[in-house]
C-alpha cells in the first residue's frame, strides 16, 4: 500500500471520519466502502484488511466511511452519512487524486445494505456511480425466507441476530418499509449501477441478497451474482486463510477493475 491517510469531513450529523487507501500514484478510480456490523457495531478499523486488499487488487483508491451507529443514531443517520461521504468524494476528486467519473460503492452485510441505499440516493440526485459491490447484504426488513428460517448458526449469526440488529437500527417498524432501509422494497430499480453480489450458502441473509439480484436483473441492471457454497456470513474477511474467501475477494476486485476500465476516459 503506497499510502494510508485519515481525514474528517463535515456530515449531516457532525464530523465523518474517513480512511483513504491509495495503492499507487496518479489519478485512480475510487471505491467508497461501508463496513458491516448490523448498523450497530464496527468501525473503519474492522474493515481495514478488506479495504487494503481491495485497493491493491482492484488498483483503486478505497475510501472507508466511519458512519454513525445505532441505536444512538437510528435510521436514516447511517444512510445520510454514507451518501454525504460518497458525494464528498466526487466533489473533492482533485484533492483526493481520484477520477470523479469512476466512483463505485460497496460494503459487506449492513455495509452492503448502505451501499445499495446510496445507489438509490445517487440516482435520485442524478449522480452517476459505475458499480456497486454488495457482499451478503441485508435488503429487506421483515423478510421471511428459507435461509432465515433454516439458519443453524445458533451461536453467532441467525434469524434472532438479524431481528436484533433491525430492532436497534430502525426507530419504528414503519421505517422498514422505506427503500433506503429495505432496498428490496423499492418498486423501481432501473437505472442503478451494475452490481456484484456475493452470498454465502449458510447465511441467514442469503436469499434476500439473491432476491435483490433477481430484482435488479428484472429492472435491466447487469448483475454478477455468486453464491459461495459451504460458506457462512462473514467469510469474505477470511481471504487470507479460506480458499473460497480468497476467490471471492479476487472476483470482487476483477469486477471492479472491469467496471472502472469500461468507464475510463
Amino acid at each position: 500500500m503506497a499510502e494510508v491517510g485519515e481525514r474528517e469531513i463535515a456530515g449531516p450529523g457532525g464530523a465523518i471520519r474517513l480512511r483513504v487507501y491509495r495503492p499507487g500514484a496518479g489519478v485512480l478510480p475510487v471505491l467508497v466502502y461501508f463496513f458491516g456490523g448490523g448498523w450497530t457495531l464496527g468501525t473503519i478499523e474492522t474493515a481495514d484488511a478488506i479495504c487494503r486488499r481491495l485497493a491493491n487488487a482492484a488498483g483503486c483508491v478505497v475510501v472507508s466511511v466511519g458512519y454513525r451507529l445505532a441505536p444512538e443514531h437510528r435510521f436514516p443517520a447511517a444512510v445520510h452519512d454514507c451518501a454525504a461521504a460518497t458525494a464528498w468524494v466526487g466533489e473533492h476528486a482533485g484533492e483526493l487524486g481520484v477520477d470523479a467519473g469512476r466512483v463505485a460503492v460497496g460494503g459487506d452485510s449492513a455495509g452492503g445494505n448502505l451501499a445499495a441505499a446510496v445507489t438509490l440516493v445517487a440516482r435520485e440526485r442524478g449522480v452517476g456511480l459505475v458499480h456497486q459491490l454488495l457482499v451478503y447484504p441485508n435488503t429487506e426488513y421483515g423478510a421471511d425466507t428459507a435461509s432465515l428460517r433454516e439458519s443453524i448458526d445458533r451461536y453467532l449469526f441467525n434469524r434472532d441476530s438479524v431481528a436484533w440488529y433491525w430492532g436497534h437500527y430502525l426507530a419504528s417498524p414503519e421505517d422498514g418499509e422505506n427503500p433506503l432501509a429495505s432496498p428490496l422494497k423499492e418498486p423501481d430499480l432501473s437505472g442503478l449501477p451494475p452490481a456484484t453480489i456475493i452470498t454465502a450458502e449458510y447465511d441467514p441473509l442469503r436469499d434476500e441478497g439473491e432476491r435483490y439480484a433477481e430484482r435488479l436483473r428484472e429492472a435491466g441492471v447487469a448483475v454478477d451474482l455468486t453464491r459461495y457454497d459451504g460458506m457462512a456470513h462473514g467469510f469474505f474477511a477470511m481471504f487470507g486463510t479460506v480458499d473460497a474467501a480468497g476467490h471471492a475477494m479476487r472476483a470482487a476486485a476483477d469486477r471492479l477493475r472491469e467496471a472502472f476500465a469500461a468507464d475510463a476516459g
